[in-house]
């Protein structure tokens, strides 16, 4: 039977493990509340930009020709750029992504190549033995443009080199703390934006 001190001991230690616990836990919730506000500001911004950049790939081309990112041609391989965490503790989240990655691969009737950000999607996508052409890491909590003008830049030569006919992004999107949905979308070819006439001569 533990004596009065060893019980007092332990008593001390579950005592100090709760508040560490606690200390992890608030540090755990201002991290997300810091999250979600970049999220909340930021969205706006990315879906402004996106019509932008969608309105002006409808507008006439001009003498020189169309604009490399903007040209459709035929399909016969195809990138995609997978955004996933570095770390795990996140939930479902990145094996809710790997697997929706996993399975647009596998639809695509021609070969895929892959640009890999994150730990979490390169070690699902070597383990699954997918065509991985480069992997970026450690890019912090919040990357900067400098961070990430290596990875825009591989993305663009390889569509206007021809290496891929499609690019898509796939990324999990977040609705809520509770719900974040991921996402594989075309990134190249840019769909033109449906225009009026006016629209069109407005930029």
């Amino acid at each position: 039977m533990p004596s009065v001190r060893d019980m007092r001991r332990r008593i001390r230690s579950v005592e100090n493990t709760g508040k560490v616990t606690n200390a992890m836990s608030l540090v755990a919730a201002s991290k997300m509340r810091r999250a979600q506000m970049s999220v909340t500001q930021g969205r706006p911004f990315a879906e402004k930009i996106q019509e932008l950049i969608t309105h002006l790939a409808a507008q006439p081309s001009d003498e020189s020709g169309v604009h490399p990112l903007l040209q459709f041609r035929p399909v016969q391989r195809v990138g995609v750029l997978v955004i996933s965490p570095d770390r795990g503790l996140c939930g479902g989240m990145h094996s809710n992504l790997n697997r929706r990655v996993g399975q647009f691969v596998l639809d695509q009737p021609v070969p895929v190549t892959a640009i890999v950000v994150g730990r979490k999607g390169r070690d699902f996508m070597v383990r699954s033995r997918q065509d991985v052409r480069a992997v970026f890491t450690d890019l912090g909590e919040r990357p900067v443009l400098a961070d990430t003008t290596a990875i825009s830049r591989m993305v663009i030569d390889a569509y206007a080199d021809g290496e891929v006919d499609e690019v898509y992004l796939a990324y999990t999107k977040f609705v809520s703390t509770v719900v974040q949905t991921p996402v594989v979308e075309r990134l190249l070819p840019v769909e033109p934006a449906a225009l009026t006439a006016t629209e069109r001569v407005g930029y």
